[in-house]
């Protein structure tokens, strides 16, 4: 229906609404002719009523037997239908038009005005319920009231003449009523199925956006998948060469490897971030935190970038609380900072916090380059950048913003934004207020996954290492990478490709009675295998007996499979893995 031409459509609602009303019009009709026929028949005493009466209902019982229109009928053909009715209702009106002929010349002016009244009454009901067809309310109404007309005016007296003017004048009125519904009922309808076109149009652009989205998802996950992986064996790889040349001069060199890979993984980590939130896996903790507590790291951690461009950077103690999930907060406060820095040559930043009744303001504001109004509803997009159009990498990716937004809609704290182009951008936080509480956390705990990476020196985690580890991954080069750096510090590890090995390892490692502390296993294996349910067979978990601890490792960002991953409960780190951050889960989890 929706690729029916709208011309064809309105006739096929014009034809509906006249066929609505097909049997009410017939019992109307027919009791009408007979109670008139009785009426003139008692008032004449005239033998025409009794063959008027016959003719009528003989027309009646004709229409009601025709085949009629039905909602099944095409909207094509419905110009035929329009026709076929127009033809009826003309010859009903041909038939109506011989009362006048038959009553009138009586010379009963009563009855003749009795006639009339009915007449223009027929004329009222047939503009009523005949004006969706044009056609078919002229066809009927002209000869009806046409054949009183000039019944009327063929007696020639004064009396009948000014019946006849004043039939003549309700008649033009009427029809001029009734074109002017008819246009107002096809101009509604028009309108209607514009908006229904309208509608459907919009419903396809949304399911387009959202195609286009969950394509956008697809390629993100699979590209950073495919690019963690590399990453992951070059991190693995470069954190063992970093170990062996501690002390040496080519240390330097792998330093500034380390720092170019752990560049490359933030990268990574942002469009990790996207997928998670996106995916539903972030579950905010609210709680009391102290804003001042939450500010120091930010001061500690942007007083250095800030420093290097020769901006001020102020970050202003209130002695508010708020309510909220201090390491998300600490997230979306630290991307607004990040931004503010970027875009500011000259002057400095601030952050501030205010209590507004309920709620506290913090406000991030800078002296940067402001932001066009027409810029302003797309700077929380995806990859968005103002004037940056050859993508300079040391301004960031266009995501920092976007993630503000998912973590504005997940804590439920509206973030508005206020900028005049060249003079500068503030950003206002707002947040619901608490008052201050003893033992509330004061400060923000940085998760794994949101801890900036720093080069600490793995070492320092070895006391709680395991000392036998069970590795699973498909991939050749990082087994290679991961067996060489776990060795490097003294821990036993045996690498396999697949299920079966591992089963082996195990069975094996349990006859020699020098079972494995942890195992590791990647999420995506090969052929599609879920290294999930490999894992959770393997420790031991599926079968309700003695478990061997399990780390997930994994370059997932798909949404879907990083819901599941968070509902196994089954503690996972995300490629590439920073040395330091594998030995702290390693050892958290072989201890629990």
């Amino acid at each position: 229906m929706a690729d029916t031409p709208l011309n064809q459509r309105v006739l096929r609602e014009h034809v509906a609404s006249v066929y609505f009303n097909y049997n009410a019009t017939f019992l109307a009709r027919v009791v009408f002719v007979l109670v008139l026929g009785a009426f003139m028949y008692l008032q004449l005493g005239d033998p025409m009523v009794l063959p008027f009466v016959v003719l009528h209902l003989t027309l009646y019982l004709g229409m009601y037997f025709t085949p009629r229109w039905n909602p099944s009928v095409p909207a094509a053909d419905s110009a035929w239908w329009a026709r076929r009715i127009t033809r009826i209702v003309t010859l009903l009106g041909f038939a109506d038009a011989l009362a006048p002929w038959i009553f009138v010349p009586a010379g009963n002016l009563p009855v003749t005005a009795a006639l009339m009244v009915v007449m223009m009454g027929n004329c009222a009901r047939a503009v009523q319920s005949l004006r969706p067809l044009q056609a078919a309310l002229f066809g009927h109404t002209l000869p009806m009231m046409g054949g009183l007309i000039v019944a009327l005016a063929w007696q020639r007296d004064s009396i009948h003449l000014f019946l006849a003017a004043f039939a003549s004048i309700y008649l033009f009125l009427m029809l001029r009523v009734g074109v002017q519904e008819h246009r107002l009922l096809a101009d509604s309808l028009v309108l209607r199925f514009e908006k229904e076109a309208l509608a459907v149009r919009l419903e396809e652009q949304i399911a387009a956006t959202e195609r286009a989205s969950r394509e956008k998802t697809r390629f993100l996950a699979s590209a950073s998948h495919d690019l963690r992986q590399p990453l992951h064996a070059i991190a693995l790889f470069g954190a063992a060469l970093e170990n062996e040349l501690r002390g040496r001069p080519e240390e330097l060199n792998a330093q500034r490897l380390m720092r170019a890979v752990n560049a490359l993984g933030a990268s990574l980590d942002i469009m990790l971030d996207i997928s998670r939130l996106d995916a539903g896996v972030v579950t905010p903790v609210r709680q009391a935190v102290q804003l001042d507590a939450l500010f120091l790291p930010l001061n500690h951690t942007f007083s250095a970038q800030a420093e290097q461009k020769q901006l001020q950077l102020r970050v202003r103690a209130s002695g508010l609380w708020v309510r909220s999930d201090p390491q998300l907060l600490h997230r979306m406060l630290s991307n607004l900072l990040d931004n503010a820095l970027k875009y500011t040559a000259r002057g400095g930043v601030t952050v501030t916090a205010r209590e507004r009744g309920e709620f506290v303001w913090i406000e991030v504001r800078d002296t940067g380059i402001g932001i066009a109004p027409e810029q302003s509803n797309r700077i929380f997009e995806e990859f968005y950048q103002i004037d940056n159009p050859g993508r300079d990498r040391s301004r960031g990716l266009g995501i920092g913003l976007s993630i503000v937004q998912r973590l504005s809609h997940l804590l439920g704290h509206p973030v508005q934004m206020h900028s005049r182009l060249g003079r500068g951008t503030h950003f206002r936080v707002v947040l619901p207020a608490v008052a201050p509480q003893a033992g509330a956390l004061a400060g923000p705990f940085l998760p794994e996954a949101a801890a900036p990476r720093q080069e600490k020196r793995p070492g320092r985690a070895a006391p709680a290492l395991p000392a036998r580890v069970l590795l699973l991954d498909d991939e050749s080069e990082i087994r290679e990478a991961m067996t060489g750096l776990l060795r490097s510090h003294s821990i036993d590890a045996l690498a396999v490709a697949d299920e079966a090995a591992a089963a082996a390892a195990l069975q094996q490692a349990s006859s020699e009675r020098r079972p494995f502390d942890l195992l590791m296993c990647d999420y995506r294996l090969a052929d599609g295998v879920d290294g999930l349910d490999v894992g959770l067979r393997l420790s031991g978990r599926r079968q309700g007996g003695p478990t061997i601890p399990l780390l997930l490792i994994t370059g997932e960002t798909s949404p879907d499979r990083l819901q599941r991953v968070r509902e196994s409960g089954i503690p996972v780190l995300f490629k590439p893995v920073a040395a330091d951050s594998l030995f702290r889960m390693m050892a958290r989890a072989a201890s629990a």
